[in-house]
């Protein structure tokens, strides 16, 4: 079991990291309002959609695959290389410039553009469903329970930290560019890693 939270936690950590719009979004409301309590909006809505795609990803795609040993092996590999061409792709990324029009929220524009970001892109998705999905149909019973809680939690933990430190940089100027790069880059050894997980599993069917 404790390989399976470590697996999901790798795995979550390694898709969420990279710092794109639904990121980028929740760290600058958190940098722009003066009250962390001003920001919780965005980031329930956020954890809430992921919580939501992480839910259906494993509920449905467990379903389809479990009947067809080839689609699962299949699956599988597919994903592990999604996980090592998305690796490369984090490793090269840069983060986006914070624009010039940023405002601060209201609850409800909060609420809707989080929502926007987290439902209407397709990469999020594709991730969800192509990533987490496929990896969970190496687990079953408790085990996939475990797996999903685990992706959860660390969604959860992730968006609350993250307006957290947009709270304390929010007002560091654009030279703090390098810790972002930084993280880009442990994500995609993070995106690696669980890609050869994902693999030892395809070996192991």
């Amino acid at each position: 079991m404790v390989s399976v939270v470590l697996h999901a936690i790798l795995l979550a950590f390694g898709l969420i990291l990279p710092l794109g719009v639904q990121n980028i979004f929740v760290f600058q409301q958190g940098a722009l309002h003066k009250s962390y309590m001003r920001v919780v909006p965005v980031v329930v809505t956020a954890a809430l959609c992921d919580t939501l795609l992480i839910v259906l990803a494993v509920s449905g795609v467990s379903v389809l695959v479990f009947a067809h040993a080839w689609l699962t092996t299949g699956l599988m590999i597919f994903g592990a290389c999604f996980l090592l061409y998305m690796g490369l792709m984090t490793w090269r990324s840069r983060p986006q410039p914070a624009g010039e029009t940023e405002v601060v929220y209201s609850v409800k524009k909060q609420i809707i553009f989080a929502i926007s970001v987290s439902l209407l892109n397709p990469h999020a998705i594709l991730d969800t469903i192509g990533v987490i999905g496929t990896s969970s149909v190496a687990y079953e019973g408790n085990e996939r329970i475990a797996f999903m809680l685990s992706c959860v939690a660390v969604s959860w933990l992730w968006f609350a930290s993250l307006a957290l430190a947009g709270k304390w940089l929010g007002k560091i100027d654009s030279s703090d560019n390098k810790l972002m790069v930084i993280i880009n880059k442990c994500s995609a050894v993070l995106i690696w890693a669980v890609a050869l997980l994902l693999i030892r599993n395809v070996w192991g069917i």
